[in-house]
């Protein structure tokens, strides 16, 4: 049982020496990174609503279903 727990704490020192390495992005790059994310999503939402638009509006047309009252 006690190997279990020294191969554990080994594990877990192993991993924090590593995170030591990590070369890890300035505050600034985050904020960078995460808007530009951000933004690409936005314009890929917008791109599948207008393709989604526009497929239901030529399905609606195509069988002769109208969607004005």
């Amino acid at each position: 049982k006690m190997d279990i727990i020294n191969s554990a704490v080994n594990y877990f020192k192993g991993s924090y020496r590593e995170l030591g390495k990590v070369s890890w992005p300035s505050k600034q790059e985050v904020v960078w990174l995460t808007s530009l994310v951000v933004i690409i999503i936005i314009i890929a939402a917008l791109i599948l609503a207008l393709i989604d638009f526009g497929l239901t509006s030529l399905v609606n047309y195509l069988l002769g279903l109208s969607v004005t009252k």
